[in-house]
């Protein structure tokens, strides 16, 4: 087969696994932290070579799933005889799965089946469109495959690599048609298939030629004489479960086709950080060769980290030293060491320091580990840095400085002249980018490791805290983190600045809302601890009933959590329509499948009801009580800006974005979040903005109108799209017409469009049609996002964040339509996301003057306030007022309140 060919190529990850790691020179290899790295090496080199010699451009990677298969229910001592797999071999599986990924190779992973059945699935959907198809191989069994369009190779056998039809019948003596009575006969002792006792590879093939297949040998087995005559005859029974166990299967249901498997453009950034985390130096030497970020001899001199230039601060003098110059600094790098992650209970153990010119030092302050050297007084320390960090003219630069902020802030120390932020530097460059993380960053922009903190602290439940571990570790540590945030500053700015819209975002946007972040999760909102604890109680109740319920419409008691129980209950006891199959070709109980039963059938209606109140009740009743912090009875949570690539803050403990509000079990745990007393909760919510911001982009005369006259925009649309007068819409047309409108601008397609209102897909295209007759504006607007989209590889907001469409032109349909519907919400959210941080800006800036009123929440469209009643008349006025001002649009912005004692009354 010769490499203009290019045949499709399916790669046997699980062969390669197990022949990587028992490659005698490879079973040494680790990385400096003492990782076994021998087997990702092995196979990333094999796949390395394959791809060399073949340039395919269809190709996949299978590895085996965890789990059980359909042959362990067919014969339970399937496999039965093999040993565990070593943990050194099982800890290297993640790395090659994500280097498989990154390298932009299609990586399956199929549960219940095994590779050799989804390889045998692909091989066969390949030869009926025609395709040359070789397998990547090790595994003698596959060579049931081989035929005059599939052909085996085997990388590791230099002298005969490849086994096409006639190798086949040389190598095994039986046609490839023949192969899987061979095996039936011979058996497998490491896969434990019975075959006939004493029946060797000859013997079958003296079999198999002389009465053509294992049937014809079953028929004939009173003429085989002697004891293996015998032991044919007694194996005659358990012949057809061995025939069975050897079979490939060729018809798994599959997600993909041959034709889907195309291979992508590397991920140069996963790549070098997965390379340098492998300690893979060639290749990641390559790597950067590829993003033509080769490090000239000068740049080399300049960026190079020298950790022996560090500096330990604990004598006066040096501290002195220290406090002249970052005083006369421009700017300069800062960075706390604490006790914690979490900012509300952290204490200060040191502070590091980093200067434009590469001085670096840790100034250590509360390290207590047993014959930890004195060091200079915290309280003394602070009480002299205080004016220096609260400095607005002093400007300093972190990497997630809103951390250090909070810390400070619970020793009184308002951190001023933040002005640059690293992690947002990069996040603002490209929001797509898988990490901005300081050690991912390090690697990306500088091919530097850093000190990892398990390095120095260790890992599980006897990791030290900082101020336990020893100065000779922990100063060296502390520094690089500011050496190397001045150093990333420099690059990232470089690169930022270039860009005009990305700058604004990071200089107006991002930048200043880091200390009112920081405030608002400091705020912290109170919380009915013990509502919740009733709450949970109720819950555990009604679970209990639905229970009961459930195991009446069953006619038996099983378990509601199980799907192997449910699949039994569902479809062979109650025989249930089958509307869709899991991999293994059970049928499924996922969410939307049960969904669609509910329509029709009480128990799925049930089981969806236990499902969710079971998440509510693990999720928030049960675990938002133990979050409540014992000094200030507030939840706290951790508001994160560099994580969705729209520009959405996320949140976690707890994720406040993830409370449900469809269910009235959903919202009735807003009503734990309360008021303290004198106070009310307020809210303040912007009404539609992601249609209004899609009316503004589109221009269309429609959307414009229906929001200039302050119509109901979902009630216009269904007057449009349904052909009835305004006053004439009802409450079913209005609810399709809002999901046609919300849906439009996610990319909702025909088919989505139809299962979420319950019609057909014709009808539903129809609808849509219809919309876009009514609002051609729309329509074009999607056009020619599209086309800007294809042309720049990216999409920006209104105010210049951009969001980079990487698989935009891949050559996978699925993949590029869904690069697609991203350019065309991304504007929409993302400018819903700037607007909505503008108005906590501009809130925030109105705040400094009004001791009564506290942001204390941000959710989605939502700002929520805790609102001294005696400042609520002038809160109610002036926020919706702010915040309709922040943006002008082509249509009015409005945001709407509420007010109450608790979130659920005032949303």
């Amino acid at each position: 087969m010769s490499k203009q060919q290019t045949p499709f190529i399916l790669v046997d990850g699980s062969s390669y696994l197990f022949r990587a790691y028992h490659v005698p020179q490879l079973q040494r290899m680790t990385n400096s932290e003492g990782m076994m790295t021998g087997a990702v090496f092995g196979v990333i080199n094999m796949l390395k070579s394959l791809i060399k010699e073949y340039d395919p451009s269809h190709m996949a990677v299978i590895f085996d799933a965890k789990g059980k298969t359909f042959r362990n229910d067919l014969y339970p001592e399937y496999k039965a005889n093999r040993p565990p797999m070593p943990e050194d071999l099982r800890q290297q599986i993640k790395p090659i799965h994500e280097i498989v990924k990154a390298m932009g190779l299609p990586l399956l992973v199929i549960e219940g089946v095994e590779a050799d059945d989804v390889i045998g699935t692909l091989a066969k959907q390949a030869c009926a469109e025609g395709r040359e198809t070789l397998i990547s191989t090790g595994d003698k069994d596959m060579a049931q495959l081989v035929s005059q369009h599939v052909t085996l190779i085997n990388t590791m056998d230099k002298n005969n690599p490849i086994t096409d039809y006639d190798r086949v019948i040389e190598k095994f003596g039986v046609k490839p048609e023949q192969i899987i009575d061979y095996l039936a006969l011979v058996g497998d002792k490491v896969d434990n298939i019975p075959g006939v006792n004493k029946c060797g590879p000859k013997t079958a093939v003296k079999w198999l030629n002389e009465y053509g297949s294992l049937e014809g040998v079953m028929e004939n087995a009173d003429k085989v004489g002697g004891k293996i005559g015998e032991n044919l005859r007694e194996a005659l029974p358990q012949l057809p479960l061995s025939y069975e166990l050897a079979t490939i299967k060729l018809d798994c249901d599959l997600e993909y086709k041959p034709e889907d498997l195309t291979l992508n453009e590397p991920d140069l950034v996963e790549l070098k950080e997965l390379y340098g985390e492998m300690e893979f130096r060639r290749w990641l030497t390559e790597v950067l060769k590829e993003g033509g970020e080769e490090i000239s001899e000068e740049e080399d001199q300049e960026s190079a980290i020298d950790r022996s230039k560090y500096e330990t601060i604990l004598e006066q003098k040096d501290f002195d030293k220290w406090m002249e110059k970052l005083g006369k600094a421009d700017l300069f790098a800062f960075d706390t060491e604490t006790t914690s992650l979490n900012y509300m209970e952290a204490q200060l153990v040191g502070m590091s320091f980093a200067l434009e010119n590469g001085e670096a030092a840790y100034l250590p302050l509360a390290h207590s580990y047993m014959g930890a050297p004195k060091q200079l007084d915290r309280d003394e320390v602070l009480k002299t840095m205080k004016p220096l960090l609260e400095s607005d003219e002093v400007k300093k630069v972190g990497q997630n400085l809103k951390y250090d902020m909070s810390v400070l802030a619970r020793y009184d120390i308002k951190l001023g002249g933040v002005e640059y932020d690293t992690m947002l530097e990069s996040y603002c460059l490209n929001s797509v980018a898988s990490r901005h993380d300081m050690d991912s960053l390090a690697l990306k922009h500088l091919n530097h490791a850093n000190i990892k903190f398990e390095e120095i602290a260790g890992k599980g439940k006897n990791q030290l805290t900082f101020d336990q571990i020893e100065l000779e570790k922990a100063a060296p540590y502390a520094a690089e983190d500011a050496d190397i945030t001045m150093k990333l500053h420099q690059k990232l700015w470089d690169e930022l600045k270039k860009e005009e819209g990305p700058t604004q975002v990071f200089q107006h946007i991002e930048m200043p809302l880091v200390p009112i972040l920081s405030k608002v999760e400091r705020n912290g909102v109170l919380v009915d601890g013990k509502l919740l604890l009733d709450k949970s109680q109720q819950f555990e109740k009604r679970l209990k009933e639905i229970e009961s319920e459930a195991f009446d419409l069953a006619g038996k008691e099983f378990n509601l959590g199980s799907p192997k129980q449910l699949q039994a209950i569902l479809f062979e006891e109650l025989e249930l329509p089958v509307i869709k199959k899991t991999p293994k070709g059970q049928p499924s109980t996922a969410e939307e499948v049960l969904q669609e039963l509910a329509l029709d059938y009480p128990l799925p209606k049930m089981i969806l009801e236990h499902r969710s109140l079971s998440k509510l009740k693990s999720t928030y009743t049960d675990k938002l009580p133990q979050m409540i912090n014992p000094e200030t009875k507030r939840v706290h949570t951790s508001y994160h800006q560099a994580i969705a690539a729209t520009g959405r803050l996320s949140s976690t403990e707890p994720n406040l974005q993830n409370i449900p509000i469809r269910s009235a079990e959903g919202r009735s745990i807003r009503t734990a979040f309360i008021a303290s007393e004198g106070c009310k909760i307020m809210a303040a919510d912007y009404s539609q903005i992601e249609l209004r911001i899609m009316a503004h982009l589109s221009q269309d005369k429609g959307l414009l109108k229906a929001f200039e006259e302050g119509l109901d925009v979902h009630a216009a649309t269904a007057a449009e799209v349904f052909d009835v007068a305004l006053e004439e819409v009802s409450d079913n047309q209005r609810r399709d017409a809002k999901a046609i409108n919300f849906g439009l601008i996610y990319g909702m397609s025909a088919f989505g469009l139809a299962k979420q209102i319950g019609t057909d897909r014709n009808t539903a295209q129809d609808y849509i049609n219809t919309y876009f007759a009514r609002y051609p504006g729309v329509e074009a607007y999607m056009d020619n996002t599209r086309e800007k989209a294809a042309d720049k590889g990216y999409v920006e907001t209104l105010y210049g964040r951009r969001l980079y469409l990487p698989e935009i032109h891949s050559k996978n349909g699925m993949r590029r339509k869904a690069a697609e519907r991203t350019a065309i919400n991304a504007p929409m959210q993302g400018s819903a996301a700037d607007i909505i941080k503008l108005a906590m800006i501009e809130v925030d800036q109105w705040l400094q003057d009004q001791p009564g009123i506290k942001m204390i929440m941000q959710v989605h469209d939502e700002l929520v306030f805790e609102v001294e009643e005696k400042y609520l008349d002038e809160a109610k006025e002036k926020v919706p007022e702010l915040m309709a001002g922040v943006a002008e649009l082509s249509v009015p912005l409005i945001a709407e309140v509420g007010v109450g004692d608790n979130w659920e009354e005032a949303h």
